[in-house]
C-alpha cells in the first residue's frame, strides 16, 4: 500500500511540485493545503503515513505550520512530520522533537540537492525515523555542551550521533568518517550506555538517542 502524504506549502508552483514528485514515487497525496488551518483539518482528519510540512504559512505567515503539526502530534501522538523549511525555529523543532516518540524530521528547502534525497527522508520519517538537516542540527546543539548526559560523550560519539539523527546508518557514517563499520558499532554502543539507554531493538535505541541528544537543547 502506498504510504499516504498530507502537504501543506503556500507557494502553489512548489507545493504541485512535492505532489506531483511525491506521487511519481508511489506515494498517495490525500491532501496538500496552503494554510494552517487546512493542514491541521486534513492531519486530524485524514490522519496520514506522513505529513510534509512548511514552516511559515497563511494566514500570518509565521509559525502555522509548526503549531498545526504540534497540535496534531498532540492529538495524534508519534504522527510523522517532516518539516520542509527556508528557517530553523528553533523553539518549536525542540517541541516536536520533545515527546520522544521519533518519526520526525527537518530539511532546508535550499539544501536539498536532489529527488533521491527528499523521497528518503519522507519515507524515514514515515517508518519512524528520523532526517535532520545537518544545519538543523548545529543550530539545535549549540546550547547543548554543558548539559549531560551529552557532557559524557567523547568528541567522536557526538560526531557518530550527530550523523545517526541525519539518518545514516553505520555503513554510512564508517564512510563519512573514515572509520571501520565495527569502530562504528562500538561508538554506537558507547553512546546507548552512556545515554542510559536499556538494550532493545537497535533502531529503537538508535531514535532513542537522537532524541535524548536533541532534546537536552530544550534546557
Amino acid at each position: 500500500m502506498s504510504p499516504r502524504v498530507v502537504i501543506a506549502e503556500d507557494l502553489y508552483l512548489l507545493r504541485d511540485g512535492l505532489v506531483h514528485l511525491l506521487q511519481a514515487h508511489d506515494f498517495e497525496v490525500v491532501a496538500a493545503v496552503e494554510s494552517g488551518p487546512e493542514l491541521l483539518r486534513a492531519l486530524l482528519d485524514l490522519r496520514p503515513d506522513v505529513a510534509v510540512v512548511d514552516v511559515r504559512l497563511p494566514p500570518t505567515f509565521t509559525d502555522e505550520g509548526l503549531q498545526a503539526a504540534l497540535t496534531a502530534r498532540r492529538a495524534v501522538p508519534g504522527l510523522p512530520v517532516l518539516v520542509l523549511s527556508q528557517h530553523v525555529e528553533q523553539l518549536y523543532a525542540r517541541e516536536l522533537l520533545a515527546d520522544g516518540s521519533g518519526a520526525i524530521g527537518y530539511l532546508l528547502k535550499d539544501r536539498v540537492f536532489n529527488a533521491e534525497q527528499f523521497v528518503d527522508a519522507v519515507r524515514r520519517v514515515a517508518a519512524g525515523g528520523t532526517a535532520m538537516d545537518p544545519e538543523v542540527i548545529a543550530k539545535l546543539l549549540a546550547s547543548t555542551a554543558r548539559h549531560e548526559p551529552l557532557g559524557a560523550l567523547t568528541p567522536r560519539e557526538r560526531e557518530v550521533l550527530e550523523l545517526m539523527a541525519e539518518g545514516r546508518s553505520n555503513a554510512a557514517i564508517s564512510q563519512r568518517l573514515f572509520l571501520s563499520e565495527s569502530a562504528v558499532g562500538k561508538h554506537t554502543a558507547g553512546i546507548f550506555t552512556k545515554l542510559d539507554l536499556a538494550p532493545s531493538d537497535d533502531d529503537n535505541r538508535r531514535v532513542l538517542a537522537v532524541l535524548t541528544y536533541l532534546n537536552a537543547a530544550r534546557g
